[in-house]
Formats: C-alpha cells, structure tokens, sequence
C-alpha cells in the first residue's frame, strides 16, 4: 500500500542536529534564570509583573515541548531503532530536569489568594488573557503537595512510571505475531482480524491471542505498577477515586461523567447487544465468535482504497461542510505532515501530535487501505486541524481537555459517513456504510465505556494487592459480556486482550473521552442537521477557542447542556436510530 511519511524537518533535522544541543543548553540556563528571578517571589509580584513572568514560562516551556514533540515522534515511527529511542530517553531525562527548575512556578500562582487575583486581572489586560489557564491550575490547588515533595515526585516520574510505558511499548512494538510462515506486526494481524475470510479472522484472532499469553507476565507487571504507582500519589493527593485525577484534567465535574457511564451502560441492550444479535443473524448464526465483531458483510466488496483516493473523500467531505477546514487539512497532505505508511516497528495506534503552536501537528496511523482506514484518516484529520485552528492561543491554553480534543475529529468521521452515504444509491452499499458506521459508534461509544469500567474495577481491585493475569482476565471478561451482550462468544483466549489496550498504560481513564466526545458530536451534528445556517461559524469558533472556554461555554452557543441529564440520550439515540434503519432493511 503507497502511503506518505512525514518529514519532521520543521522541528529539527535529525537527532543529530545540532539545534538540539543548544535548545537544551539554552533552556537549561534560562530555566536557571527564571528560577533565581522569580522563585519566592511570585505572590508578590504586581499584576503586570505576573503577566510578564508568565509570558516567560510560556516560551520557555515552546522551546521544551518542541525538543519532547521531535523526540516522541521519532520514537512512534520507529521503536525498535536503537538510536532513535536512546535519542528519546536521553531528551526525556534531560526535559525533566530542565522542568523541575521551575516547577515551582504554578505552585506558587496557585498560593496567591482569589480575591488578589481577581484584582489583577481587573488591572491588567495581559494577565487577564491567561485567566482560563489560572483557573485550569488552580483546580488542582487542593490537591498540591509541598513544593519538595512536588520536585521529588517530578524527578522520578521517569524512572517511576513513564520507564515502565516505555517498556509496554518498545515490548509490544516487537512482538511478531506468526501467520502462514510470515512474522507479522501487531496492526498486520489486527488488520487480519477484519479479514472477509472466516477462517482467516479464526486464525488471526488465536495467533494474537496466544503471543499476548506468552508475554502476558511481563504486561501484568508492569500494569501491576502504573497502577500501584497512581495509587500513592492519588492517595497523597487526597484523590477519593481512581477516575477523579483524571476528571479534574479534563476539567469535567465527576457527576457528569458518572451520568454518562451510567447513560450509555443502560443502552447497552437497545445498542449492542442488539446490533450484534442483527449482524449474527446476517452471517447465518445465533452467536457470533468475538473475531467476528467486526467482520466485513457479506455485501462489501472489500476493494481496496488508494491513498490518494482516502485523501479526495476526507477532503471533499470537509469541503462539503466548509472549505475553510477543507483548506486547512489539504496542507497536511502537501506538506508531508502524515505518517501513513506500514513499517515494522512503528507505533500502531494512530494520532495527530499537536507538537507546538510555533510549528504544526503531525498526525501517524497506519494505512492497510480499507474503509476504516479512511474513517481514520478523517478522524486524526480533525484532530489536525483543530489543533492548528486553536495554535493562536499559545502554548497554554491551545490545548483542549480530553473531552473536548476528541470533538473535531468523531465530527470529522461524521461528516465523512454522510457524505459517502448520500452519494450511494446502491442499497447493498447503503447497509455497507451503515454497518460500517454504526460498528464505528459502538468501537466509540460502547467499547470505551466498557474500557472504562474494566479500569475502575482493576485499580480499586489493585487496592488489596498486585493482581495476577488471571484476575485481571476475569476482570476484562465481565465487563466485555457486559457490554458486547449475548450474541457475542468470548472464549478462553480473550481473557489477555486488555493487555494490548495502549491508552490502560498510557493515560488512565483515558478512553471515556471518545464516548463524550461522539455523543457530544452527535447532538452538535443533528444541531447543523436542523439548522445548518451560521453553524460553520460558530463550529469555527469552538475550535479557534482552543482551551479558552470550558465544556459548559463551547455548547452553550448551539444550544446544548452536558449536565442536562437527557443530553447524553440525545446522542445514544441517534446510534440507536441507526440501528433501527439497519433493521428495517431487507
């Protein structure tokens, strides 16, 4: 399959550039600098001083992300090269200690006292521009340690934990998996999985399954130990749940989340459990084998898609909706800002890195040319270009929460579905689609949410003692029948599956984001589907916002209120009503 690679020249030329060095000296000594002019000393700056020591923070902490952008995406692209992922540590260890010189910074914005702060920001106009990411800091003011403790804590967050991920994932980047007398990579055989042959998914679904049990001790332990590891410093914190640090960053109160989890388990049965009984009963079965979730129909035809025909339908569908976006994305493509391309060795998720604002996102995935292959390319896409929308903001306040992150692209693959769909009369390729979208959902929505519950279960279990594979197996199991419903068999061999799950080592608590986020997207895109006149503006608008604006803003223009408790209904049922379409089918 033809597909790009980046050029991440416009970072650095190479792990051998010597720009490299000097960004780190530099930053070192400014660092240094910055800590004897302000550290002690920041409650008792004046408003306009305080802008200024931020404006300073702001830059210094550019010219740091750009060196950690460069070297974790020479890392995704390759993790089994030596240099490269030397290069990657060496630069990790070398951020933090750079970064525990002034970490005292929002330690000590966070001891100025409200009423202070409101003044200031009264006062001066260039203070009050980093209002929202003062108040983003300070939602974690109670749960701040000692300045000491914080440094230490800082210092051995490598070797503590972030060594650990970096283990799962250089382990899992090498595994082969062994099929028909070739040594496949980890995305070749989950591509296999989707595979129009029957037999073909059998096969493909035991060979991976038996290479997780192989290297399942080693998986074990080092999940065993992330979890430990959040475990002491939540408790530290004075974090009451496992999920609550993670809320607090995604700047949602604990309640919604909780109405959320709540809302889609109890349309489990009116969404998968449903789907999966329709499609068994479509491939001739009362149940259908886990391998077979996702399997093609009988109807597509499972042709190949070139890349440069993946680009015009993402880009027509954006060009359909505003060519402002469409514009936008078509520099991605010019400009080799996408790693598509298949390599042993090479991270086998798929994401946009929004690097920094100074410079622009790339986005990886893996491109087997498929439908879902396309779907992806919209999604990162989205991703992408959110991400250059929002650069405006600055360093510190580009970024979105989670919740918000993942709104651009579930609207991105949206409106890729409904362009394909009213461009097809075919009803065979209409149920194709269909199908294709409402898996899609369910991989969004239901999965994640299962996921999530996978993960409160295993850190309160993790609570009593160090889990075994097979408790954490049980685990897994339970929450999967759950979610997948009667029509689904898991056998024996599933129990291992949750080890491949990169975001359980990565970012705990992670995964709930994709359901806010499509449920999110479901109620904006029937909004525009009601009323489309001046919401390109105003989607527009949410993006450039970056994360100047809470959740609660963002919605408000278009009319819609996450802590209602029938918004997340309103997306559930838009999968469900699809559902419904599928059935009414012949």
């Amino acid at each position: 399959m033809k597909a790009p690679s980046w050029n991440l020249d416009d970072l650095y030329k190479g792990i051998e550039d010597p720009k490299i060095q000097h960004d780190l000296e530099s930053s070192k000594k400014d660092s240094l600098d910055f800590s004897k002019k302000y550290e002690t000393n920041v409650a008792a700056l004046s408003a306009e001083a305080l802008a200024k020591a931020i404006q300073e923070y702001e830059a210094l902490g550019e010219t740091l992300g750009r060196l950690g952008s460069f070297a974790g995406l020479v890392f995704a692209q390759d993790m089994t090269d030596k240099k490269g992922v030397s290069f990657y540590q060496r630069t990790q260890e070398s951020l933090i200690a750079i970064g525990s010189n002034f970490l005292f910074f929002t330690l000590e914005i966070n001891e100025i006292p409200d009423t202070i702060l409101e003044k200031y920001f009264k006062e001066s106009k260039a203070l009050a521009r980093y209002k929202p990411w003062i108040d983003n800091i300070r939602t974690f003011k109670k749960h701040q340690l000692p300045k000491d403790m914080e440094k230490i804590l800082h210092e051995k967050s490598g070797p503590s934990c972030s060594n650990w991920v970096r283990l799962y994932d250089e382990t899992f980047s090498e595994l082969r998996f062994p099929f028909d007398k070739k040594k496949l990579t980890s995305t070749d055989i989950m591509n296999l999985l989707m595979d129009p042959h029957p037999k073909t998914r059998a096969k493909a679904a035991k060979v991976f399954a038996k290479t997780l049990k192989e290297n399942i001790s080693l998986f074990t332990l080092v999940y065993n130990t992330i979890i430990k590891d959040k475990e002491i410093d939540d408790r530290w914190r004075g974090y009451k749940a496992p999920i609550e640090s993670r809320n607090k960053a995604n700047l949602v109160d604990d309640k919604v989340v909780e109405s959320l989890i709540t809302s889609v388990r109890d349309y489990y049965p009116k969404l998968s459990h449903r789907y999966y009984k329709l499609k068994a009963k479509w491939m001739g079965k009362k149940k259908m084998p886990y391998w077979d979730r996702n399997a093609p129909l009988l109807e597509d035809d499972n042709r190949i898609i070139s890349w440069e025909e993946a680009q015009k339908i993402v880009l027509k569908s954006y060009r359909d909706f505003s060519p402002e976006l469409a514009d936008i994305g078509q520099v991605f493509f010019e400009k080799n800002w996408i790693d598509a391309a298949l390599r042993p060795g090479k991270d086998s998720g798929a994401f946009s890195h929004p690097t920094v604002p100074s410079v622009h996102p790339y986005i990886l995935q893996n491109y087997h040319g498929k439908s879902w292959d396309v779907m992806t390319l919209a999604h990162e896409l989205g991703h992408g270009i959110h991400q250059i929308l929002a650069a405006k903001q600055g360093d510190l306040m580009a970024s979105t929460p989670l919740t918000l992150a993942e709104t651009a692209s579930i609207f991105g693959e949206m409106l890729t579905f409904h362009s394909l769909l009213s461009q097809t009369t075919d009803p065979k390729r209409r149920k194709v689609i269909l199908a294709g979208k409402v898996g899609d959902m369910l991989n969004t929505v239901v999965r994640q949410i299962s996921f999530c519950e996978f993960e409160k279960a295993v850190h309160e279990r993790r609570k009593q003692g160090e889990l075994t594979p097979e408790e954490i197996g049980e685990i897994w199991v339970e929450t999967q029948k759950r979610s997948l419903g009667p029509s689904i068999t898991l056998t024996k061999d599933y129990a291992n599956n949750w080890s491949y799950i990169s975001h359980f080592f990565h970012v705990p608590f992670y995964v709930y984001a994709y359901a806010f986020g499509n449920c999110l997207v479901n109620s904006l895109y029937a909004v525009y589907r009601e009323n489309p006149e001046g919401f390109q503006e105003k989607y527009i608008a949410l993006l450039s916002a970056g994360g100047t604006l809470s959740y609660k803003e963002i919605l408000a223009p278009f009319g819609l209120d996450a802590e209602d408790p029938n918004f997340w209904n309103k997306g559930l049922k838009m999968i469900s009503d699809l559902i419904d379409e599928l059935e009414a089918l012949p």
